[in-house]
This record gives structure tokens, C-alpha cells and sequence, in this order.
């Protein structure tokens, strides 16, 4: 309600009504006269206005409501019956009169559009706002009528007195009731909440609930409620929990402040239905059309709310904006703005930034400092940007990753953004993955289905075993599960087939791809911490175009430097030096390294000072990861007949030691019309292929595809490759692991800043998302409003 409280004299019980302006403007008050008085009324101007009561010889005066809420005022008592009746059915806060003012009696306002006048003005009572009034009102417009406005000025008319105070510390704290916005584009996407609940108004039809949701606060359901799909939305992106869900990644509660909100806007954690509001809106809008910047001048007609509070919603939503700006909640992807367009205003573009390294983070980082006015640099070593993300174009028809390609878990996926963005589809995995042994045969699904089982169990047996407290002592995953899984034969007697003891190492094979080591060099207690947090739902998908497209696009307009190793970083004066391999030496306020860790662990960058003794320990309590990946081109599709449209298949090896060679081919052409086959190395089989010439590499392959596929001719490839990550000598793995003895925690210390000058980002620093170009990107997202905020 748009009417603060502890200004005025006590009045009547609706004096507080937009005819009697409810704030004081400069100690006085302006009276309207009531429509119908008493004969005293009449002649003798009293303070109260009265009419006569209606019935039939009483001699009562009643009164008068200006609301014509009143039983003696039947049309107008109807009408907050009516009202009352919609927002019991519908809201959650009690239906009372104050309430109903705010909700339907207060005026609008309205701000002019002309640049040179930007004035406040209240509309008649009768008038209702809608978005295109507030894009186009102008002083003295009629909305909804064929009046044009007189030609006198009305922009020279003077602001009401009572704009001024809307902006007043006070002027908020002393509101009676929180605004209640109308037709807020989130509706549709909290249809399961309490419309005032989430900062909407409960008498709008778009926020009417079905009649069956009758639970306190939200829905209660024994099963979590599905995510609200949206006409015209990405069905990937959902950014509001509903009742009863969980653990979903890049999610908010959308009647509840985050943390990080409540500590940017205190003023709003006793009452935050004003946030709330203004937030939900803002997500709805940027999800609704991420393809251009979302400003406050986009938001503010969408503001729908009755009173002087309109003023100060409007006022607030710049603030709010620019937080989730800056957080990279909204405005973010490869969004790119002009240079007199930066998303944050002048106070934050009196800083300069060199960032070392122009993979996914860096790139990331890049853009989001740039889009918000900051001066930045990437200095990058290689000849080429991506870092790990490196697509091969060769191939005829389709694009092979030669790093990063797959996307696991697209909802809220910022790469599930950035393809919106750019207008590119990803291809959904199936879920088929036949299973064929060496000499042909496909292995029975139930026998895949059984070891799977076993397979988890083990892994289960894992996690109990971790949630002792008295074993202080970290082990080897590989140890463990090899220890858990001999105490298990013994104790229940079973025994596996040689069949299923291959199937069981298959799996094993896809964990030690999972976590990019052998399994004996694996922290058994953190081998899975990252699950600890919720996680990316949803598709697993192909980025089919490659993840190159994104990140070209990352880089459009960026100064970007290639061939320019960093050498060293001097942080022991006012501003950074950061000095290359040549001796080029470029200085900055800030600099964040990208960097992968394996050269972190090397010493290739050398800090002066040093770096502490706590974050080399944490560099050192991860692990990194290699796998290698090979691709093959054929003159046909040679494996559609026997796999019939999957978009994989496995290999199951009868060497537990090469468990881990070829153990998973992907087809890499989703319309099946191409012959690409890739396939990746992983666990002990990276140390076994390393010494290996490329050919040779080919040769094995070829002698498992041509076992898979035994009662067949496999044609030779026309074209093929082997990838050697662990010998660049600027990237020298593939994704981190923690190693025995290590924990979660270093991920965190990792990326802990340095005198609020050095910062770290790239998927070593992310104990959410690690091991993915998702979490590359967002520990740069991550580190650029870090450095903003500084």
C-alpha cells in the first residue's frame, strides 16, 4: 500500500485514500468534498461529511466512505465483496480494507517520458495502467480516450510535493501494507505460490491459483510440483524453485532472499515483499528475452502497482538490476553491449583488469567485466583462444570436440542460455547404450542392468563408510571399492560370472572418465563432493556445433593477445605488473588467472610475493585429470545396423587394466548421415597409449572396433585423430580431481582472492560445477563481480 503511517492525524478509517492524499505535503491537506453531505454538511462545511441513512423513517447519518465500500453503499460495498471474495480464493494475507485500497482504490502514477521532463504524475482514479501507458505517457495525455492534451505545457506544471518524500529513508519504513505488483510477467512461472507470497497482487487473473491449492505459504504435495513450463520459454530455463523442490542448480526460492541479497539490501529482511517482487520480475524478464540487455527503463513499465509506492519500486528496481547484473543472475552470456551502454553505471569503470588466459573462464570473465565499462586485457599463450575447448572442423559433415563437447544437465545451464542466445540446438542423448563384447555380442540388458545395480551399491557402501567420523584416514577410491567389493563375495556368497566381472569393470572404466584418474589416485571421502550442492538438471546433450561458437562469440570485441605467455606476477606495489615470456611487461589494478591448474602445480607462473602456503597446499590436494579422446571418419555408417540409432554403444574389455581404452563410442552425427565415430582414454589406459605414436594408437582402436563389430567388414577410416592434452605445454591435463587426503574445501581456497588484487577462476576454483566448461565459465562470471565490487 502506497500509504505511509505516523504522518497525519488521526482520521476515519479510509482517510488514508488517494482523494484525501495520504502523505502531508509541506503540512497541509487537501479535502475533497463528498458527493452526497447532509443538509449541516451543506451550510455549515463540518469537518466529517454524512448522508442520510436510507430506510424508512430513521433519522441516522452515516459516514461516508469514499471507497463506496460501505453495506448503506450497495454498488460499492458489492465491489469489495466481490474483490474480498478473489483474493480469499486466491492469497494468502488478510483481505482488508487497507488492503483493498492499496489494491483498488489508490491512483496510479506515472512518469512523463520526454527527457527533458521525467516528471511524476498521479492519474485519475478511474484510469487503469497497463505497460504501454507507462512506455509512451506524456504530461497531459488522457489515456483511454480520443482526448488529445491541450496545447498549453504541461510539463512545466510542478511536480506533486509529495514525490520528493517517496525517496526518503522514513518514507518506506512507515508503509502500511508491502506493493502487491499486478500481471507481473513472473506469474505464469509461480502459478504454484501464493501470489502475495511472491510480491503479486492475489485479485489478478493471471495469478489466480487452481482451487485444489488451499496449503499454507505454498502447495504441499508428496511429490515435488513439475517445473512450470512457459509458451515461447526455453523449456531449459527455469529459474524459480517450486514448492517442495530441491537441489537444483542456479535456482532461487522466489519468496525467500538469498544470503548474498539480504546482505546487499538489509533494509529489506524484515519485510522483503518489495525485493521479492522487483527480483522475480526482473528474472522473468531476462529469461523471457535474453537476447538483449535487460535495463531498468525495460522493467519499469512492468511495474503495475497502485499508490506513491510505484515511485519508489520504480527507483528501486535500478538498484536491484544492477545487483543481479553484477552477480551475473541476468545480462550475461555472450551478450554484447555498445561502449555507451555498459550494463553497470560510471562508478564501476575506473578499473583495469589483465586476465591470464582465454579459455572458458577467461573468456567469461572477459566479457562480463567489458559489458560492465571495465577496462580489460587477456593475455593469452597459445595461438589460439579456448584453452581445453578446442573444436576440429575437418571432419566431413559434423564437429568433433577435441576437448569439452558434452553437456551434462541443461536446465538453468548457462551454456543452455548462450545457445538461445545464439540461436543453436544442442542434440539430447538417448539413453540406449548396448553393451558389446569383444567377438561381436551384445551383452544381455538385464546382466548390464544387475552390475549396474552392484555398481552403485558399492558406491553407496562408500558413502556410509565416510559418515564415520572415526576414520580419520582417507583411502584410494579404487582401494576402497576393491575392498568393499571382496567383503561383500565373501559375506554373501555370490558369485559373479566372467561376464558380469567386465560388465562391473565397464563401469568402473566410466567413474575413472568421471573423475579423469585411475581410481588409485582418488580421494575415496571427496571423490564426489561437488553432489554435496545441487546440481545441473535435466538433458544430457551434444553441443553439436561445438563449444567453439560460444566462445568465439565470448571473444568478439575483446583484446585479446595470443602468443603472449605470462612469466611472471608482481603484486607488491599499487597496481600489478605481469611480464611475459618476450619481457613484454603490462600493468593493472587487477588480474585474474585462468590458468590450468597443472601449471599452477608446476610453478609456470611465478608470484611475487609468493603465493601462501595455504592456497600451494590446496593447488597441491587436487589432481590433474587426463583423458585423451580419438575421432574416426569412415566412408559409411558401418555400426548402424547392430546398434540401430543409438547414440552410443560400450565395449566391454576383458582386461580390467584396459578397462579404460576405447570403452564408449560416440556417434557424433545426430542425423546419422555422417561416419564419425569418437571415443575417449581414461584410468590406466592414458599412461599406456602416451608413449604410443598416433598410428598406433589408430591401430588399437581399429583391432577393438573390428572385435565389436566381428561379423561385419570394417572399413579403414579416411580420416582420423588422437588428442595429446597431457603433453601441451600450456594446458598438460584434461579436468581436476581430488586426490587422496585432499577435500572439497581446496576448490574454495583455490579461488580465494589475494589483497583484493589477484584473483583465480577456471574449473579448479569452482567446488560446484568442476570438471566442466559450465563451471569454467561460471567461476569467471564468479570472479568478475568479485572485481567489480572491489
Amino acid at each position: 500500500m502506497a500509504t505511509p503511517r505516523g504522518r497525519t492525524k488521526k482520521k476515519a478509517p479510509f482517510d488514508n485514500s488517494p482523494d484525501s492524499l495520504p502523505l502531508r505535503s509541506s503540512g497541509r491537506q487537501v479535502k475533497k468534498k463528498a458527493t452526497e453531505t447532509t443538509d449541516e454538511d451543506e451550510d455549515g462545511g463540518s469537518e466529517k461529511k454524512y448522508r442520510k441513512c436510507e430506510k424508512a423513517g430513521c433519522t441516522a447519518a452515516c459516514p461516508v466512505c469514499f471507497a463506496s465500500a460501505s453495506e448503506s453503499h450497495k454498488d460499492g460495498y458489492d465491489k469489495y465483496t466481490t474483490w474480498k471474495k478473489i483474493w480469499t480464493s486466491n492469497g494468502k494475507t488478510e483481505p482488508s480494507p487497507k488492503a483493498f485500497m492499496a489494491d483498488q482504490q489508490l491512483p496510479y502514477w506515472v512518469q512523463c517520458t520526454k527527457p527533458e521532463c521525467r516528471k511524476w504524475r498521479q492519474l485519475t482514479k478511474e484510469i487503469q495502467l497497463t505497460p504501454q501507458i507507462a512506455k509512451t505517457y506524456r504530461c497531459g495525455m488522457k489515456p483511454n480516450t480520443a482526448v488529445k492534451p491541450e496545447t498549453s505545457d504541461h510539463c512545466s506544471l510542478p511536480e506533486d510535493l509529495r514525490v520528493s518524500e517517496v525517496s526518503n529513508h522514513w518514507w518506506y519504513s512507515m508503509l502500511i501494507l508491502p506493493p502487491l505488483l499486478k500481471d507481473s510477467v513472473a506469474a505464469p512461472l509461480l502459478s504454484a505460490y501464493y501470489p502475495d507470497c511472491v510480491g503479486m497482487s492475489p485479485s489478478c487473473t493471471s495469478t489466480h491459483r487452481a482451487a485444489s491449492d488451499t496449503s499454507p505459504g505454498k502447495l504441499e504435495h508428496s511429490k515435488a510440483v513439475p517445473s512450470v513450463l512457459v509458451p515461447g520459454m526455453n523449456r531449459y530455463f527455469q529459474p524459480f524453485y517450486q514448492p517442495n523442490e530441491c537441489g537444483k542448480a542456479l535456482c532461487v526460492r522466489p519468496d525467500v532472499m538469498e544470503l548474498d541479497e539480504l546482505y546487499e539490501f538489509p533494509e529489506y529482511s524484515r519485510d522483503p515483499t518489495m525485493y521479492l517482487a522487483l527480483r522475480n520480475l526482473i528474472l522473468a524478464l531476462w529469461h523471457t528475452n535474453c537476447k538483449e540487455a535487460l535495463t531498468p527503463q525495460k522493467c519499469i513499465p512492468h511495474i503495475i502497482v497502485r499508490g506513491l509506492v510505484r515511485i519508489r519500486c520504480v527507483q528501486e528496481v535500478e538498484r536491484i538490476l544492477y545487483f543481479m547484473t553484477r552477480k551475473g543472475l541476468i545480462n550475461t552470456g555472450v551478450l554484447t553491449v555498445g561502449t555507451d551502454q555498459h550494463l553497470l553505471p560510471k562508478d564501476y569503470h575506473n578499473k583495469s583488469v589483465i586476465i591470464i588466459g582465454a579459455g572458458p573462464a577467461g573468456l567469461a570473465a572477459a566479457r562480463q567485466l567489458h559489458n560492465f565499462g571495465i577496462k580489460v586485457t587477456v593475455l593469452e599463450a597459445k595461438d589460439r583462444i579456448g584453452g581445453r575447448v578446442w573444436d576440429d572442423k575437418s571432419f566431413t559433415g559434423v564437429t568433433v570436440g577435441r576437448g569439452a563437447q558434452i553437456v551434462n544437465g541443461c536446465i538453468n545451464n548457462p551454456v543452455a542460455l548462450m545457445c538461445e542466445q545464439l540461436g543453436i540446438s544442442m542434440h539430447k542423448f538417448g539413453e540406449r547404450c548396448d553393451l558389446i563384447q569383444e567377438g561381436g555380442r551384445i551383452t544381455d540388458p538385464t546382466i548390464d542392468k544387475r552390475m549396474d545395480f552392484h555398481f552403485n551399491a558399492l558406491l553407496d557402501v562408500v558413502s556410509e563408510w565416510r559418515k564415520d567420523k572415526t576414520q580419520l584416514q582417507d583411502v584410494p577410491l579404487g582401494e576402497k571399492i576393491e575392498e568393499i567389493y571382496k567383503a561383500f563375495i565373501n559375506e554373501s556368497g555370490i558369485q559373479f560370472s566372467e561376464l558380469e566381472e567386465e560388465v562391473l569393470q565397464f563401469h568402473l572404466s566410466n567413474l575413472e572418465y568421471a573423475c579423469g584418474s585411475n581410481l588409485h589416485q582418488v580421494s575415496a571421502r571427496s571423490w564426489d563432493h561437488n553432489e554435496f550442492f545441487a546440481q545441473f538438471a535435466g538433458d544430457h546433450t551434444l553441443l553439436t556445433p561445438g563449444y567453439s561458437v560460444i566462445l568465439e562469440k565470448l571473444a568478439e570485441g575483446l583484446d585479446i593477445r595470443l602468443r603472449s605467455p605470462v612469466q611472471s606476477i608482481d603484486y607488491s606495489g599499487d597496481e600489478v605488473q605481469v611480464t611475459t615470456t618476450d619481457g613484454t611487461a603490462c600493468t593493472a589494478q587487477k588480474v585474474l588467472v585462468t590458468v590450468p591448474l597443472a601449471l599452477l602445480q608446476k610453478g609456470s607462473l611465478q608470484f611475487n610475493p609468493p603465493l601462501s602456503d595455504k592456497k600451494m597446499k590446496a593447488i597441491n590436494s587436487l589432481g590433474a585429470g587426463i583423458i585423451e579422446k580419438i575421432a574416426l571418419q569412415f566412408p559409411y555408417r558401418f555400426w548402424d545396423s547392430k546398434v540401430q540409432g543409438a547414440d552410443f554403444f560400450g565395449h566391454v574389455s576383458p582386461s580390467a587394466s584396459k578397462r579404460g581404452l576405447f570403452a564408449v563410442f560416440y556417434d557424433m552425427d545426430p542425423q546419422k548421415q555422417h561416419s564419425v565415430l569418437m571415443s575417449v582414454i581414461a584410468g590406466e589406459a592414458v599412461a599406456a597409449v602416451k608413449s604410443l605414436e598416433d598410428k598406433q594408437v589408430l591401430q588399437q582402436c581399429m583391432a577393438t572396433l573390428r572385435e565389436l563389430f566381428k561379423e561385419q567388414e570394417v572399413p579403414d577410416p579416411t580420416k582420423y585423430f588422437v588428442t595429446r592434452w597431457s603433453t601441451d605445454p600450456w594446458i598438460q591435463m584434461a579436468y581436476s580431481f581430488v586426490k587422496t587426503g585432499g577435500s572439497g574445501e581446496a576448490y574454495d581456497i583455490l579461488a580465494e582472492e589475494i589483497q583484493g588484487t589477484i584473483f583465480f577462476a577456471g574449473e579448479a576454483t569452482n567446488r560446484h560445477f568442476p570438471q566442466t566448461v559450465t563451471g569454467a565459465y561460471l567461476s569467471g562470471v564468479r570472479e568478475a563481480s568479485k572485481i567489480a565490487a572491489f
